[in-house]
């Protein structure tokens, strides 16, 4: 019998949310019959999301589910009583329950983040230590599972943390082949920041947008300042110079920035021992992976991944 799955929209809802359905739709594709998902709201009928596309929904009510999982909305929400009470009544008895974004405050209101890890939009992470005095906030994390309580960032992390759990329940063969559909290049680990380094250095040259897509896909070549120029067309020496006026930084600071961004999201996901990371990301070796860490992170390879197993260790059912 297929897992009933409730999503909870709010008025002025982010349509994003609704990746959430598209990854069930795609699972039932390759796994028939795993999911039923029900759009449900606390009045049922038409809600609007901000951008004015509306969606009929369902009465939140006093049917059982499998997973249910809490839209955000903009801003801090206001207390629901209503909803409250039947989102205690969903810990109780659901398998699991979620929040997506600022979806965090409103489960947080029923008890389900009481003693546990949640992580929200790095915007409202203080607002929420605020409201949930409780609960373990962690910020800058794109999703956070702690036993049968999940929590994401807002945006699009809505989707990494839906492809976790239907790898939970069907496999990662199932969600590579969702992922393939989608044409999403790679799924976020749930340890990983929601910023990026691509998105901090963010030139306005095109050209240098290129050579930076350039490194991010070759980071365990020999990457050198011709190969780079080359990509954007200019010299060797006038490609540094722009590049370093369009970033605030030197193409080989920028390379390592990438390289340890990439190590550290492998480590954190589990990926492969240490050593086998420093080759794939570039580094040769764990000694120049390790100084580069402490440069950038002011922290070792090791402790992250010890980091990264205690806290599965602690998470695993």
């Amino acid at each position: 019998m297929a897992a009933k799955v409730a999503l909870v929209l709010f008025p002025d809802f982010n349509v994003l949310d609704l990746s959430v359905a598209t990854v069930l739709g795609i699972a039932n594709h390759f796994a028939p019959d795993t999911y039923a998902l029900e759009i449900v709201s606390m009045s049922g009928g038409m809600v609007r999301s901000m951008t004015g596309i509306g969606i009929d929904t369902v009465k939140f009510g006093a049917q059982r589910y499998d997973t249910v999982i809490v839209g955000g909305m903009p801003g801090v929400p206001a207390p629901y009583p209503d909803l409250t009470a039947r989102l205690r009544v969903a810990l109780r008895e659901s398998r699991r329950v979620a929040s997506i974004c600022t979806g965090a405050f409103v489960l947080g209101d029923a008890g389900a983040f009481d003693g546990r890890e949640v992580t929200t939009h790095w915007f409202y992470t203080d607002q929420l230590v605020q409201r949930l005095p409780r609960a373990k906030v962690v910020p800058d994390r794109m999703f956070v599972r702690d036993g049968h309580v999940w929590s994401s960032a807002g945006m699009t992390a809505g989707t990494d943390l839906i492809l976790s759990m239907v790898e939970a329940d069907v496999g990662v063969e199932i969600v590579k082949m969702i992922c393939k559909t989608m044409v999403l290049s790679h799924r976020r680990a749930g340890g990983q920041s929601q910023f990026s380094v691509l998105s901090d250095i963010d030139p306005k040259q095109e050209r240098i947008r290129q050579a930076l897509a350039f490194i991010r896909h070759n980071l365990n070549e020999a990457l050198t300042i011709e190969q780079l120029a080359d990509q954007a067309n200019w010299s060797p020496r006038h490609f540094s110079r722009a590049f370093k006026a369009e970033t605030g930084l030197s193409p080989a600071k920028a390379i390592e920035k990438l390289r340890v961004d990439a190590a550290k999201n492998l480590i954190e996901s589990g990926h492969s021992s240490a050593a086998r990371i420093a080759a794939q990301t570039g580094f040769g070796d764990e000694a120049r992976m390790r100084r580069a860490f402490m440069r950038e992170l002011r922290d070792v390879p090791q402790k992250v991944l010890k980091g990264s197993r205690a806290r599965k260790a602690a998470l695993a059912p």
